[in-house]
């Protein structure tokens, strides 16, 4: 079973990082505050640890990107390019903007010609990004109940990457949708808006995505 090295201490992280240990696999969470993820490593023992952003790069043989989109050029800095090389990211993350939202929408500091999941590839090229877990809550990232198995739309340039992402996605109860290369990251990462919406405007957020086929 592959170690999983995961970067982040929010909800997001300490979700999939539960996740990935009641499924067998070793994970580590990086974070630069070890206190924020104390309690979690006492709650999801054995096979939970925490390092720095750097020992975690260096601990996955796959790595999870689970920080603000604002800070995730940052982490790859702090993971250190060199131990990404070759390794599949899954790349979590979605290019929120600051701002509040407009009547239930959220902004993006990108537009629909860029995507950040372009940038994240541009800035580590020998590293295989594969986009997925963005475009659905933290409550939901793992054994989803709905009426049907849910779709996550997912896309990167490298296959092996994406076929071990889709398994990982098979094992945590969500069907994966192959949506092409990293360009298709353009429309997979506003699926966020889109799914905040009756959230922001109704307080409904027990929801997902399902392609009928």
């Amino acid at each position: 079973m592959k170690k999983i090295g995961i970067v982040g201490s929010g909800i997001v992280a300490k979700t999939l990082g539960k996740g990935f240990v009641k499924y067998g696999y070793e994970v580590m969470l990086g974070t630069s505050d070890p206190s924020k993820l104390q309690d979690w490593k006492n709650n999801t023992v054995p096979n939970a640890h925490i390092g720095s952003f750097s020992e975690t790069a260096q601990f996955g043989d796959i790595i999870v990107l689970a920080v603000k989109g604002s800070k995730s050029k940052n982490a790859l800095e702090l993971m250190g390019h060199d131990h990404l090389k070759g390794k599949t990211i899954i790349d979590a993350t979605n290019p929120i903007a600051d701002a509040p939202p407009l009547n239930g929408v959220l902004k993006f500091y990108t537009n629909l010609d860029h995507s950040l999941m372009e940038e994240l590839q541009l800035a580590v090229p020998e590293a295989n990004f594969v986009k997925a877990f963005n475009s659905v809550g933290s409550a939901f990232m793992v054994d989803p109940h709905f009426e049907s198995k849910p779709t996550m739309f997912i896309c990167g340039n490298n296959e092996d990457a994406k076929k071990e992402v889709a398994h990982i996605l098979d094992q945590f109860g969500w069907e994966a949708a192959d949506f092409g290369k990293v360009e298709s990251a353009r429309a997979i990462e506003p699926l966020c808006m889109l799914w905040c919406i009756p959230g922001m405007l109704q307080n409904q957020w027990s929801h997902a995505f399902k392609l009928l086929k």
